[in-house]
């Protein structure tokens, strides 16, 4: 049998990632530590457009992924953490994130192949403890501060919940305190778990 044929034997000839079951083609999961069927999975074109970068990613398609996140296959769950990891701007695919679990092995393939070129691109926003925030999060006041323009003093202690990123400046996030939309210094907040 060949590659492709143990794997639609393995996923039933559907997208182990999306479930799709039309246009499957084989994806070599990049930095696999065995070749042949352990180290690629059965994909769908869309879900290999958006893998490969050819399409921009569609982040509802990936919604998928709450479900094959919990494959029993290696290769399928390094996938998996790969495409959460690159969604993690969203707050839903960070709490799968947080939900999943990779055995050591699995994880350090995983890690191997992450994009780390976009990573690097991509502008950081650090809370006071370095913790990274994305948008959604709910972030604490760690000092009081005066706010220009709205004669009032926010709170050490405050609760800011449902925070946006300044795009263009990582020490900036905006968020709603007494019902007014302030911009925020990242220095003055930390990360509510």
């Amino acid at each position: 049998m060949t590659i492709e044929q143990d794997l639609q034997t393995r996923s039933d000839t559907k997208c182990e990632l999306c479930g799709a079951d039309n246009d499957l083609a084989v994806y070599t999961v990049p930095n696999s530590p065995e070749e042949g069927v352990v180290g690629s999975v059965l994909v769908c074109r869309t879900c290999l457009s958006q893998i490969e970068g050819d399409q921009d990613l569609d982040e509802h398609h990936w919604r998928c992924l709450n479900d094959s996140m919990w494959s029993q296959v290696p290769a399928v769950q390094v996938m998996a953490w790969r495409m959460l990891n690159r969604l993690q701007h969203e707050s839903w695919a960070q709490d799968l994130l947080d939900m999943l679990y990779l055995e050591d092995d699995v994880l350090d393939w995983a890690k191997a192949g992450a994009d780390n070129a976009e990573a690097d691109n991509e502008v950081k926003h650090l809370d006071s403890n370095g913790a990274v925030l994305a948008a959604g999060d709910t972030v604490t006041l760690i000092k009081d501060l005066n706010v220009k323009g709205a004669n009032f003093t926010a709170k050490r202690g405050t609760p800011v919940r449902n925070i946006n990123l300044v795009a263009d400046n990582p020490e900036q996030i905006e968020g709603r305190v007494n019902g007014q939309q302030i911009v925020i210094l990242t220095q003055f907040v930390k990360k509510s778990k």
